[in-house]
């Protein structure tokens, strides 16, 4: 399968404003492209790029005072398989996990484990260890939130997300995330490209995605709370511990964002 994938992001600028862009795809997908995924910047303006602590690929540019457009268009080659779901996959005791996954049972910013354990052990402590107990916090996540752009708040935890009953993607995602922490299974925040390959078209404007992952049976699985179902065509851009780590862009300065569009679509094989 081919994917074309891409964006068109503008800000504006009162003052030369230096910032972190995650717009690239993970360089685990690398070999996948057709063509470069470049970041385009017009006016030109200077990048330069690192790794960071979790492998993402970041780029650091300042935005100079003004308009800035930030695009770009690419292909990636995709197996077309949907996300694989292995029901057999162990949970591995916290003992047991390597040094580098442990993190990923902690609290984070918007993953407030010391609020939710609580509430996630009298929900799920019954529920068999492992891809039976993931599947129960994912059924729970997906009914528990109504969805809806207009819930959209960028400060907003997973906690509120329960509480609230609504939100985007990253709500889903931060709620079960945080539950399956708190039922000692490691769980990262993804995103990156998703587009309505295998499912109905809907009207709403194309989106980044967020999704997240499950330490399970010795690997890294991906699980998506919001449509619940394996899903066709993921584009990983970054994983971390949540939002604050995969963020799209982050500014140091005042801006106002004048324009957002993004395009992920089939082309014929």
């Amino acid at each position: 399968m081919r994917i074309r994938a891409g964006y068109e992001i503008v800000y504006e600028c009162p003052q030369p404003t230096p910032m972190l862009l995650m717009l690239n795809v993970h360089p685990t997908r690398i070999g996948d492209l057709e063509t470069p995924d470049v970041i385009r910047t017009d006016p030109p303006t200077a990048l330069s790029q690192y790794r960071d602590i979790y492998g993402n690929l970041c780029s650091r540019i300042v935005a100079p005072a003004g308009r800035l457009r930030l695009s770009a268009d690419f292909v990636v080659r995709d197996s077309g398989e949907p996300d694989p779901t292995p029901a057999y996959a162990r949970q591995h005791p916290v003992e047991e996990l390597p040094d580098d996954v442990v993190l990923f049972l902690l609290g984070s910013r918007y993953c407030e484990t010391d609020q939710m354990i609580d509430l996630a052990w009298s929900l799920f402590g019954t529920t068999e260890p492992g891809w039976a107990r993931v599947q129960a916090i994912l059924d729970y996540a997906h009914k528990r939130i109504t969805f809806g752009y207009q819930h959209a708040r960028p400060t907003k935890t997973a906690h509120e997300a329960h509480e609230e009953q609504c939100g985007v993607c990253r709500d889903y995602a931060h709620l079960a995330v945080t539950l399956c922490r708190c039922m000692n299974i490691p769980a990262r925040y993804c995103t990156g490209f998703l587009g309505d390959i295998g499912v109905t078209h809907t009207t709403t404007p194309m989106d980044f995605s967020a999704w997240f992952q499950v330490y399970l049976g010795g690997a890294w699985r991906t699980v998506d709370a919001r449509h619940n179902k394996p899903r066709i065509g993921r584009i990983l851009m970054a994983h971390g511990r949540d939002a604050t780590d995969t963020a799209i862009t982050t500014t140091f300065g005042p801006n106002f964002l004048a324009q957002f569009t993004v395009i992920t679509e089939e082309l014929p094989g």
